[in-house]
């Protein structure tokens, strides 16, 4: 029976194979069943069938989807094709897919076409990027530093802009030795893309070879961006001499993206020079702030003084600076607890019991905003008698607090509920005797997010019977009832492999039986750990290995108890996200800031561009709060609970594609690889290093941008309305 099922089989895809032969792109009936194994993460023969196809199309679209399934057993066939296959766009995307599968098993292939035509830019362009992706997957691997060697020489030798720029961020990625000067070499291009990558990548080093370069482009350089990064570079390389120039650009420069990033800086740069002009720029902000602020109504100027803020609580630290006091203290009227950033500034500058005007409590950003400023003292060392004796208080002060999150019921106290996390993440910074004992009472709190933040307590603390046997019930538990959240799950599973991974056996066994596709994937990913099992039995190991081996995401079943880690498309979804093209459709989002515009791309993302549009066609982004934003990097939102946390009940895959994070892109927000659900996020500059790592989907114009870098935490979509279809 199988052997017939396979005949028919292959004679189904022949038939395919010859219909597509008269045609220039590939037939929905192909782009659908390579969609289906790609959502199901199912690398099998149907795939490598599409791989050896006649035409070319179906090459690159298969070849795609070998990388975003993630199955080393793709390596062989793609690595051929990289080397032999007629057709450029398939080498390309052969070698694209290899670094998303990051197997060790494809560095010679990488290197041999990295060594290969230099003409062929695009194809050497997407080797160095698979070799960064690869040799950092794989950094105690002797090829490692071989792929190193090979991604500094394109660097060094290529004049192509697109494989300088992956180069760059290979760079990042693998830090092969000797690198740092081939990369200063980059600030000298004509290219503006160029330069600022080269900063970025030297940034995120830390190096400190380009300090001079870094003050002359941010004195000169008309480029915002590029002066943004010479601005953090100059941070990163604590450059003293740097003082006066981060001055000027934190207190005037037009564009404030570079505004931002010198101001942090100078944090970094510690020296009490920049205070003085900082305080100065802070009056300026909250004068206009305190003019704008009104009900529902988030003044603009909240995320520079923010910015700001934070770093005269570094430059100020323990000085009692009445004047930074005050500022923050007038703010702290206006603001009544909500930006925590503020309060942490005015602690750290006159760590105090504070005032004796403190709003009432009614928000639970409000208790997280206490908890942190309290916690913060166990970080202090302050030099007034009031602020030691509060840094003695301060446990016994949060104690009763944190005692009263764990024990609390999610439905009688769901206004404050949110801040638990934070409350008994701030008392455990105190490593008092009582931490363990409250975070087991967390475990078994109806809230799956205390549960993850006292499983992440749990897993700092010295192993013991009693905590390891309470994690494995906790999870057993937390399989039974979590539905719509895995944080708890993964959360106790990182805390049993942190403690103790013979204790892990049991939970893994367990996962390895889950629907959820991301905890499978996860109990997977331990076994993989040679070094963390070279204890246990050799054959248990390879008996739990087995177990894992074909894991694919799961059909959800029509009565199924979660919706997490599955296949939810069914062929009408699938032929509706494909009959997309980009351009043809996008979502109107109406804020408190004004009205932006997404061009969705679903051409490069058919599935992720579906499920927002599906969630918006419900309403389901009215009203929210925008819950991060990122001055310089990114503005946030799409989760209902509004600390980050929330989610829709669902996951879906990513669509990792060849689309950069430039300014304007729009991402998938994930706390790891297939675990997108409702939040998403736009980048307010470029940021190379995202790029193959999270799925974009969409643009926003220049104009859509200014609305977008107006917008503050705090702030609402009002509306999302999609136009086309």
């Amino acid at each position: 029976m199988k052997n017939l099922f396979y005949i028919l089989l292959c004679v189904h895809i022949a038939l395919l194979q010859s219909a597509y032969a008269q045609t220039s792109s590939a037939p929905k009936g192909y782009t659908i069943e390579i969609l289906k194994a790609e959502d199901a993460r199912r690398y099998d023969n149907v795939v490598e069938t599409f791989l050896k196809s006649p035409s070319e199309p179906v090459r690159v679209r298969a070849a795609l989807a070998a990388g975003r399934i993630g199955n080393e057993a793709a390596v062989p066939v793609l690595a051929e094709l990289l080397e032999k296959d007629p057709s450029a766009k398939v080498r390309e995307m052969c070698a694209f897919a290899l670094g998303e599968i990051e197997s060790i098993d494809a560095a010679d292939a990488i290197m041999r076409a990295m060594s290969a035509d230099p003409t062929l830019d695009a194809v050497l362009a997407r080797a160095v990027e698979a070799a960064g992706k690869i040799a950092a997957a794989n950094a105690k691997h002797s090829k490692a530093a071989e792929l190193g060697k090979a991604i500094v020489k394109t660097l060094d030798d290529s004049t192509d802009v697109l494989t300088r720029k992956l180069a760059l961020t290979a760079v990042l990625r693998a830090r092969p030795a000797g690198s740092e000067e081939v990369v200063r070499k980059s600030l000298a291009h004509t290219d503006p893309t160029i330069v600022s990558d080269a900063l970025n990548t030297l940034t995120r080093m830390r190096a400190k070879n380009a300090n001079r370069d870094a003050r002359d482009l941010l004195a000169t350089n008309v480029h915002a961006i590029v002066r943004a990064n010479s601005a953090r570079l100059l941070g990163a390389a604590e450059d003293k001499d740097a003082i006066d120039i981060l001055i000027r650009a934190a207190t005037s420069d037009k564009d404030s993206r570079v505004r931002v990033a010198a101001i942090r800086s100078l944090a970094a740069l510690k020296d009490p020079k920049g205070a003085e002009p900082l305080l100065k720029r802070g009056e300026i902000l909250f004068a206009a702030y305190k003019i704008a602020k009104k009900p529902n109504f988030i003044p603009d100027e909240q995320n520079e003084f923010i910015e700001i803020a934070t770093t005269l609580g570094r430059l100020l630290m323990n000085s009692g600076n009445e004047r930074a006091v005050n500022l923050f203290r007038e703010f702290g009227k206006l603001d009544l607890g909500f930006s925590t950033e503020v309060y942490i500034a005015r602690v750290r500058v006159s760590p105090s019991h504070g005032d004796n005007d403190k709003p009432d409590l009614t928000s639970w950003r409000q208790y997280s905003t206490l908890a942190q400023v309290v916690g913060e003292f166990a970080a202090l060392e302050p030099e007034t008698e009031e602020g030691r004796q509060m840094k003695i208080e301060a446990p016994a002060i949060l104690g009763p607090l944190a005692k009263a999150y764990a024990e609390a019921d999610p439905v009688h106290d769901a206004a404050t509920i949110k801040a638990g996390p934070d409350v008994l993440q701030a008392f455990a910074r105190f490593k008092t005797a009582d931490l363990g004992k409250i975070a087991l009472t967390a475990l078994q709190n109806k809230d799956v997010q205390i549960r993850a933040t006292a499983a992440g307590i749990l897993g700092d603390l010295p192993p013991s019977a009693e905590n390891l046997e309470a994690l494995r019930a906790a999870f057993e538990s937390a399989s039974r009832t979590d539905l719509s959240e895995n944080d708890a799950q993964l959360a106790i599973m990182d805390a049993l492999f942190k403690l103790d991974k013979k204790a892990t056996a049991s939970v893994i066994i367990r996962a390895l039986g889950r629907p959820d596709f991301v905890i499978r994937k996860k109990a997977i990913d331990f076994l993989k750990d040679n070094d963390a099992w070279k204890d246990y039995p050799a054959d248990e190991v390879a008996w739990l290995r087995k177990q894992a081996a074909g894991h694919t995401v799961m059909p959800y079943p029509p009565k199924g108890a979660t919706k997490l880690g599955q296949v939810l498309n069914t062929d009408a979804d699938y032929q509706r996200a494909l009959s997309r093209k980009n351009g043809s459709i996008r979502a109107i989002l109406t804020t408190t800031k004004g009205t932006f515009t997404i061009e969705f791309l679903p051409e490069d993302a058919p599935l992720t561009v579906d499920n927002f549009i599906k969630l918006a066609r419900v309403n389901y982004f009215n009203g929210l709060e925008v819950h991060r934003v990122v001055p310089n990097f990114v503005m946030q939102d799409g989760d209902p609970r509004g600390d980050g946390n929330g989610g829709p009940g669902w996951s879906i895959r990513c669509e990792i594609n060849m689309v950069p994070y430039d300014r304007g892109a729009v991402g998938m927000a994930l706390s790891g690889k297939d675990t997108g659900g409702s939040q998403w996020f736009v980048t307010h500059s470029p940021q190379p290093h995202l790029d193959g790592g999270y799925t974009v989907f969409g643009r926003v114009n220049e104009t859509g941008m200014k609305v977008v870098d107006r917008i503050v935490r705090g702030d609402k979509i009002l509306s999302v309305k999609v136009v086309g279809r």
